[in-house]
């Protein structure tokens, strides 16, 4: 359970957040406090090596306070759990003071070639959640020798990179999601692993600390945790809409909008979509935990059921909140009303990859049916 008094105050700054389009530093000093950044960190790091479940239900409660802060310090604690994917070598070195702010564009939108013992690493990335503040960077390459390429994750310390600031959006401003930049950079290989090892939940990690959490695919991973943020901003606007009910008062009629019929239907309709679309998020986690506790491999029809799942959990919470924004008056639509910037928000997280809701059922539906998926298709 996330402290009460966290969320509030994620609430208070939330403005500011957007404001500064990053993180306060006030907020990353809670976070720091909180000691939800070893949420998934190994033990033998001084972290709590929770089930990974544990991360769904904290990130979808810090977003009753701000979505963007929610998204962001989610990312940083899913990516002490990617960083422990690693081998010995580089967990010893990334992890030496504890958990660290890392984070990982992971479109392979670079490109590193074999150099003395390592790779030499160029490239763009865009979207780095949290770049602002990171200590190290992880990011997606095409590696190895021009007749034998592969797909990796590389890991670089931030004074590596250079920062351009573009991140100028409508929504999850305070996610700081600037682009990062690479030239020529010498990366030593025990700081890469690579992707099909990463995605099968087959990374050195797996072994190196013989705990089922991880063993989790990538993917589900990522998706349960992104679709937390715009599952608990859902709710929250749910229980703006229900505080509002009882104040406003209809223009010209001047009946209280309580006494509508068709407020109440909304408000109804509102908390039963997000109550199974929570219980759907839980049962995917709990389908790929059984799995991975009981030695399973997760086949990529299982990981592509949970990406879909994933990204109709977001479909829906977009969908709710709309619908409780159509019955909440102009004066809802004001920039620093939490219901118009919550809208703005989960607008923008629907538009990831990974909830594009037309491919994650196509390619679950296409799975299951032994259909044929390319190789590189994001499951």
């Amino acid at each position: 359970m996330v402290d009460a008094d966290f969320i509030a105050r994620l609430a208070d700054r939330a403005g500011e957040a957007e404001q500064l389009r990053r993180l306060p530093q006030a907020t990353i000093d809670d976070y720091r406090r909180s000691g939800l950044a070893g949420l998934l960190l190994p033990a033998r790091y001084g972290g709590l090596q929770a089930e990974f479940r544990e991360i769904l239900d904290v990130v979808r409660q810090l977003a009753h306070g701000c979505t963007s802060s929610a998204w962001t310090l989610g990312f940083y604690t899913l990516h002490n759990w990617m960083l422990a994917l690693f081998g010995e070598q580089a967990q010893d070195e990334v992890f030496a003071d504890g958990p660290v702010l890392c984070p990982a564009p992971l479109a392979p939108t670079g490109r590193g070639t074999p150099a003395d013992g390592g790779i030499r690493l160029s490239g763009r990335w865009s979207w780095a959640t949290g770049v602002m503040d990171a200590g190290w960077v992880l990011v997606g390459a095409i590696c190895g020798p021009d007749d034998a390429p592969y797909p990796a994750l590389v890991l670089l310390r931030a004074n590596d990179i250079r920062i351009d600031d573009v991140w100028h959006t409508a929504g999850m401003c305070a996610t700081g999601s600037n682009d990062v930049i690479v030239d020529e950079v010498w990366v030593p290989a025990h700081r890469l692993v690579t992707v099909a090892d990463i995605y099968g939940g087959t990374a050195p990690g797996a072994a190196f600390h013989d705990a089922p959490v991880y063993r989790w695919p990538m993917v589900p991973a990522l998706a349960l945790t992104a679709a937390m943020p715009a599952l608990g901003t859902a709710e929250r606007v749910a229980d703006l809409f229900a505080s509002r009910l009882s104040q406003r008062v209809l223009a010209y009629s001047g009946a209280s909008q309580k006494d509508q019929p068709a407020a109440q239907v909304r408000l109804g309709d509102a908390r039963v979509r997000l109550r199974a679309v929570r219980a759907l998020a839980e049962a995917a986690a709990d389908d790929i935990e059984a799995r991975v506790n009981s030695g399973q491999h997760v086949g990529r029809a299982a990981r592509a059921g949970v990406r879909a799942a994933a990204a109709h959990v977001v479909h829906e919470s977009r969908s709710v909140i709309g619908d409780l924004l159509e019955s909440s008056g102009a004066s809802a639509q004001f920039l620093d009303n939490p219901l118009q910037r919550a809208k703005r928000d989960v607008d923008v997280i629907s538009g990831h990859v990974v909830f594009d809701y037309d491919v994650s059922r196509e390619l679950a539906g296409a799975l299951e049916i032994g259909a044929k998926v390319s190789p590189f298709a994001m499951v």
